[in-house]
């Protein structure tokens, strides 16, 4: 039996294929995957290790089955990653997709099938299945979202700070300035990637999909009502595209139209929004198991809260306050990037 550290989802949908999936690291980072057998669907492709959930199965049980039969491991502690539903000309898919935080042996290819360990940037190169490709983009997600508040401290200062943050480790940015004229947010945004591109971190604008291309960030972060008005994805997939959801609708509108990940607030009451009523750990994880995408936590949260996001199943968290109002910003980032 799999420790796992979330509640798993235990009746597969019997109009598709469902699939345990695990992602496993080395001491280096690396990410381990097994090549299909050539008669197989999908066959001679790179994938990443699993198999099929039996019926009455949990998601952990049949991971750590799968594990057992393909690489000869015994996993201890596990939790979600994200699920990814696709549909091939000749078959569906239902991944549940789990991180292995602690496994037991040596992984190897019982079943004779080759595997490699590879960095995130070889993953991206290797010829996978269409259904393992949002994984990929998943697994190079950071574990902190910065949101960016110009008005609590002035332009320059901000841009100060945002230096320190970039510094201590933080690569993924959120311009959001809903006061700002749209010549001032638009100057503003080429400054904060001019910054972000020096520190390989990547830009992502809260405002028409548009501007992404003239200001050179790295995609659109869309507010919940831009968000239920698309009918389709609103950028390239070589952009970034992110959404702020707040409930079941919203967060099943993300993967509708193929948002590469969504932020689900509040969990905690919100200076911001006091009378937004907050979801809580409980609700905030019921939601995320039923999203397709993966899901940051945001509201009302600071870096101690991380540990429990990642037991909700969260990508990680979106945080404004809780970097920008920090004690030691440079701490308070290294600690959720770590």
């Amino acid at each position: 039996m799999t420790t796992s550290v979330s509640t798993p989802s235990t009746a597969p949908d019997l109009s598709l294929t469902a699939v345990a999936v695990g992602i496993l690291h080395d001491a280096q980072h690396r990410i381990l995957v097994a090549r299909r057998p050539a008669s197989s669907h999908q066959g001679g492709k790179w994938e990443f290790p699993g198999g099929k959930i039996q019926p009455g199965e949990s998601v952990p049980d049949a991971l750590e089955r799968e594990l057992r039969e393909e690489l000869g491991i015994h996993v201890r502690a596990s939790r979600p990653l994200l699920r990814v539903v696709h549909h091939y000309p000749d078959k569906s898919v239902r991944l549940d997709v789990w991180r292995v935080l602690d496994y037991q042996g040596e992984a190897h290819g019982r079943e004779g099938q080759p595997l490699q360990w590879v960095t995130l940037r070889e993953l991206s190169q290797l010829d996978l299945p269409d259904a393992d490709r949002p994984i990929v983009r998943a697994l190079a997600l950071p574990p902190l979202y910065v949101i960016s508040d110009v008005s609590r401290c002035g332009t320059p200062e901000f841009l100060g700070r945002l230096e320190r943050v970039l510094r201590a480790g933080a690569r993924l940015v959120q311009l959001r300035e809903p006061t700002l004229a749209a010549a001032e947010y638009r100057r503003l945004a080429r400054t904060v990637v001019n910054i972000a591109g020096r520190h390989g971190a990547k830009v992502l604008l809260n405002a028409d999909p548009s501007w992404v291309e003239e200001c050179g960030a790295d995609g659109v972060h869309l507010g919940s009502h831009r968000l239920m008005t698309l009918e389709q994805r609103p950028l390239v997939s070589k952009y970034l595209v992110a959404a702020s959801c707040h409930d079941e609708a919203e967060l099943r509108q993300a993967a509708k139209i193929g948002a590469d990940f969504s932020v689900l607030s509040p969990v905690r009451v919100t200076r911001s929004h006091p009378d937004a009523a907050p979801l809580g750990w409980p609700e905030f994880a019921r939601l995320r198991m039923a999203s397709d995408i993966p899901v940051y936590a945001l509201g009302g949260l600071s870096a101690d809260d991380l540990e429990e996001a990642r037991l909700a199943g969260a990508a990680g968290l979106a945080m404004i306050r809780g970097v920008w109002e920090a004690d030691s910003i440079e701490e308070t980032v290294k600690k959720l990037c770590a």
